[in-house]
């Protein structure tokens, strides 16, 4: 099977081309304010650790609580009205801390930080079920390795012009700018199709039957091990990538690029050019879908080799480079694992699938982060020490999915060879 070029999605298909610049100003705003958080965590708490990770735990913890009822959601309702919906609250949220002045003390950073992921977690899995109803299966992997292209990129445009423009203007200014990426966000998607169910699927009244529908889509997706295996691929990483992700911003702190924000800026660019451009090669050298199952564990464990290099060597810039490279391998994870779930899925589970994909994420992202946290408020471990352990559970990680998981995925793989 042909997969088409970039350039050819994004001439051919207006609604995907829509919803890609729609995403990548969404995203772009976003890290505006995630960048503030993480320098208001610090400021509040004379760089405690545990405080500064808490901003992840917490967006994190806004994330996995409602992942399971979203995904519903998605599976039930018009993707495209839940995708506005997400922004159109996380506008609300923002202006409300902006007009109030709310970000006065330590605990409404982390009420901001889970809030603005709570809406989140309507967005994500209506985006990530709604793009197979736009593009056909020979756009798919296309399609998913240009969306990673775009958050990555406003991953790093946005922390580091989020870094320089908290530094030079303050806070406030970059939290409004996120708020005006979410209203143009609002006005592209309004111009897509619905996507999903052709008509709202009531999801029944009562708890009951919202816990019915949930449990209807583990069921099924326990009952297919070639979806659940897959599901893993994300957690693999994050096993050890939520803490790589605190750890940035002590990294960025020490390393000497300048101010704090401008520092922890560098770092988290380098993170989101690696992350779009990773799926990109990994697209170019491995266009055979079957051996996609046995890249995923060897990324996680570049991944974790990477970063124990940046745990043990002097920190000038080579440390851009490795982290770019890291997070490129990473990012090859991701795309690869989340064309299998959408392939391998049905559509009227989908929504569920991605609940369930983003939800073993976050699960595993805030417990790590929240590992790293203790191991260096407690001083049980430095800064570089944390480092190399937090990647080798990773490296471990990836090398347990690949014996325990990969030999049945082979097999599947021989049984249900891809079609034309």
């Amino acid at each position: 099977m042909r997969n088409v070029t970039y350039l050819e999605l994004m001439r051919g298909n207006s609604d995907f081309r829509r919803l890609f610049v729609a995403n990548w100003v969404s995203n772009l705003g976003d890290w505006f304010s995630v960048i503030a958080l993480f320098i208001l965590s610090g400021e509040q708490s004379d760089n405690s650790p545990l405080a500064i990770a808490a901003v992840i735990i917490f967006r994190m913890l806004g994330m996995a609580i409602v992942e399971p009822f979203t995904g519903l959601l998605a599976d039930r309702y018009s993707r495209r009205k839940l995708m506005i919906l997400s922004n159109a609250l996380s506008l609300g949220i923002l202006l409300a801390f902006v007009q109030f002045q709310l970000l006065n003390s330590l605990s409404m950073v982390y009420v901001m930080a889970f809030a603005m992921m709570f809406c989140r977690a309507i967005y994500d899995p209506a985006r990530y079920a709604y793009v197979p109803n736009i593009t056909t299966r020979e756009e798919l992997l296309t399609a998913n390795a240009l969306g990673s292209l775009g958050w990555s990129a406003a991953l790093g445009f946005g922390a580091s012009l989020g870094g320089f423009t908290i530094a030079a203007y303050g806070v406030e200014t970059s939290l409004i700018i996120d708020a005006a990426t979410f209203v143009m966000s609002i006005l592209i998607l309004w111009t897509l199709p619905e996507g999903g169910p052709t008509e709202a699927k009531d999801i029944g009244r009562g708890p009951r039957a919202v816990v019915g529908g949930i449990l209807e889509g583990w069921k099924i997706i326990l009952a297919k091990p070639e979806i659940s295996r897959i599901l893993l691929a994300k957690g693999m990483w994050s096993i050890g990538g939520g803490a790589q992700i605190f750890l940035l911003i002590l990294i960025g702190a020490e390393a000497g690029f300048g101010a704090v924000a401008t520092g922890i800026g560098v770092l988290y660019m380098a993170r989101g050019w690696g992350s779009g451009l990773g799926p990109a090669v990994a697209r170019w050298i491995f266009p055979d879908r079957r051996v996609w199952p046995s890249v995923l564990p060897a990324m996680v464990i570049s991944s974790g080799i990477f970063y124990i290099l940046v745990g043990t060597l002097e920190w000038t810039r080579l440390i851009v480079v490795l982290i770019f490279i890291s997070h490129a391998t990473s990012g090859a994870n991701w795309v690869f694992s989340t064309t299998l779930i959408q392939e391998r899925s049905d559509d009227d589970w989908r929504g569920r699938a991605a609940g369930a994909d983003f939800l073993m994420m976050a699960l595993t992202s805030g417990l790590s982060a929240l590992l790293a946290a203790l191991i260096l408020e407690y001083e049980v471990l430095d800064l570089r020490q944390t480092i190399i352990l937090t990647a080798a559970m990773q490296v471990c990680a990836g090398l347990l999915w690949a014996a325990l998981a990969l030999p049945a995925e082979k097999h599947w793989a021989r049984d249900n060879p891809p079609t034309a």
